[in-house]
């Protein structure tokens, strides 16, 4: 059996019937699982996602708080900027196409922790990373762990009942596992840690960087404009960290069939280009299916690409030795064959 049918912890509904279909739960069976994934009484191997939501229900305080005692015109223009743009576009570079993809490399490691900290930490790299493996793999088939065609809480409550590895895998497989995430920087838990926490991360070091992180960037927000900015932009990272949560289920046309010609070269799977993740956050989910290695993903003239940008600067700065970039295959195989069709109609 391929490694990415079973790296990930199967739920209790499965990920296939015996005909091999899809098999969408009720949400009565998603959130049987979602609680039964979050309950540390049955096993200190769920710390993971109780972990990732504890964060979410952190934020989401910061979140209240700064409806309730911060709101003003300029709060608000911070608080859209910092959720919608910056946290955004901060995991296409970081989360997606550095940690997962590969599709750049750091001078040295100095850069990649100034990169990975660039933002209020909310997602745990290793939640998203080799899921998102998986799911290129199986893009819309049964096993991929956010399947829109499932619907969208099977979509939204994938980081706890769909992404997190197995439990149960041999030293063998664990060591593919480390061998996906050694580049990101996150220090290892060896085999026998593994067997013990269920993670690839150890918890104490997770916890020590979760308060180093949110401690250095309250006290930067707090120093720039007092408890009104840290509040807002922490209750920002609060909303993004929900949003996002429903992005595949967006990303992936609600597992409808909603290409576009001209639009959505790639015919793999569901995936389409929308114009707001991929103004704000450089997701231009389509053309990135396409190329899921490269370091642009906003190819035409009108796709701008905030994470492409990032990415150039720091080349050009001397941060990162190498990229990818895969704008003129984009155009040689997809676009202008396309366009001359066209005109030859």
């Amino acid at each position: 059996m391929p490694f990415l049918d079973y790296v990930l912890q199967t739920p209790s509904y499965g990920w296939k019937d015996a005909a091999g279909a899809l098999v969408k739960p009720t949400a009565g069976q998603i959130l049987k699982e979602f609680f039964f994934r979050l309950n540390l009484f049955n096993t200190r191997k769920n710390w993971l996602p109780v972990f990732s939501w504890l964060k979410v229900i952190c934020l989401s305080a910061f979140f209240v708080m700064f409806l309730i005692y911060y709101l003003n015109w300029w709060t608000l223009l911070a608080a859209f900027a910092y959720g919608m743009i910056i946290m955004g576009t901060h995991g296409t570079i970081w989360h997606h196409r550095y940690c997962t993809h590969g599709a750049y490399k750091f001078r040295n490691n100095f850069w990649r922790f100034v990169t990975q900290n660039l933002t209020i930490n909310v997602i745990p790299e290793e939640i998203y990373v080799i899921s998102h493996h998986v799911h290129h793999s199986k893009s819309d088939q049964p096993g991929d762990p956010y399947n829109a065609q499932a619907g969208f809480l099977y979509c939204f409550l994938a980081d706890v009942n769909h992404q997190p590895i197995a439990k149960n895998l041999s030293e063998r497989d664990y060591n593919r596992v480390k061998s996906l995430m050694k580049h990101t920087g996150v220090k290892a838990n060896n085999y026998t840690q593994y067997r013990q926490w269920g993670s690839y991360e150890n918890p104490y070091r997770a916890i020590l960087s979760w308060i180093l992180n949110w401690g250095f960037w309250y006290g930067t927000f707090y120093l720039l404009g007092g408890n009104a900015l840290a509040f807002s932009l922490f209750g920002a990272a609060g909303f993004w960290a929900v949003g996002v949560r429903t992005f595949n289920f967006d990303g992936h046309a609600k597992g409808r069939d909603k290409q576009r010609e001209g639009t959505d070269y790639n015919q793999n799977d569901k995936s389409i280009n929308q114009l707001w993740p991929g103004l704000v956050a450089g997701e231009w989910h389509n053309n990135h299916h396409l190329y899921p290695k490269s370091a642009r993903s906003g190819f035409k003239p009108h796709q701008v690409d905030l994470a492409w940008y990032y990415i150039k600067i720091m080349y050009w700065l001397g941060a990162v030795k190498d990229y990818r970039d895969n704008k003129k295959q984009f155009y040689e195989r997809y676009y202008l064959p396309h366009k001359n069709a066209k005109l030859n109609q």
